[in-house]
């Protein structure tokens, strides 16, 4: 059993919204944020969030376009490309808040789990807040230059396709930049796998083994990084 809701949260003097779902029950429990892709928070990103919580975990979605959900690329560029990553960073670092405050999540350090421009923001925020404990970034384009991370003390988690080259050779790049650090850091490759392979909403691009592997590997990612 599950619990889910809408929810409202401080975000830096303002406010953001999210989805919210967790087991049912007061036992403790990691929390989780899950960043969306760029067409929004839609079902899609919402069933993730499910998951997690099936799998033991608090998760939070932020919505990042405060209602809008899009379904043709050229409109999700546009609204992404329209995203303003500063608000959208802080709402983020406001659902790493709101996870931290409930009695039930622990421990206090937070993991984040982002979607191809959600990937990117996962990375940017992990990189710029100490709360974050890991970060599974699936695709992640725009990530910030490994410098960015010099006092970063969270796990790193980079999954990608190979056939997404120019997110595969940057993502293998900023991984390679990171040896000159000290926290854990990887980087899962898929053989075949297109951009947004996980998205089982798009058959088009769709890999249901990478998709199960790259499950799992997240799961136990946070479970290793994110220990009570």
């Amino acid at each position: 059993m599950m619990r889910e809701q809408n929810v409202e949260y401080p975000s830096n003097g303002e406010h953001g919204t999210g989805f919210f779902v967790r087991p049912d029950g007061d036992q403790s429990v990691p929390g989780v944020v899950v960043i969306q892709e760029w067409w929004g928070l839609n079902e899609h990103m919402k069933d993730i969030a499910r998951r997690f919580a099936a799998a033991g975990f608090a998760a939070i979605a932020p919505d990042l376009y405060h209602g809008v959900i899009v379904m043709e690329p050229n409109e999700a560029q546009k609204e992404a490309m329209a995203l303003d990553r500063p608000r959208a960073l802080k709402e983020i670092s406001g659902a790493v808040e709101f996870l931290r405050e409930q009695a039930y999540v622990s421990p206090k350090k937070i993991g984040v789990v982002g979607f191809c421009m959600g990937g990117g923001l996962a990375l940017h925020a992990t990189a710029h807040n100490a709360n974050v404990g890991a970060v599974a970034a699936f695709y992640g384009g725009g990530a910030p230059a490994a410098e960015a991370f010099a006092g970063n003390q969270a796990a790193i988690l980079n999954i990608i396709g190979e056939k997404d080259t120019w997110v595969a050779t940057n993502i293998q790049k900023l991984d390679a930049d990171f040896s000159q650090y000290s926290f854990p850091h990887e980087v899962a490759l898929y053989d075949g796998a297109e951009h947004a392979f996980f998205n089982d909403t798009r058959p088009e691009v769709h890999d249901p083994k990478a998709s199960a592997d790259a499950w799992q590997r997240t799961l136990n990612w946070f479970h290793k990084y994110l220990p009570a």
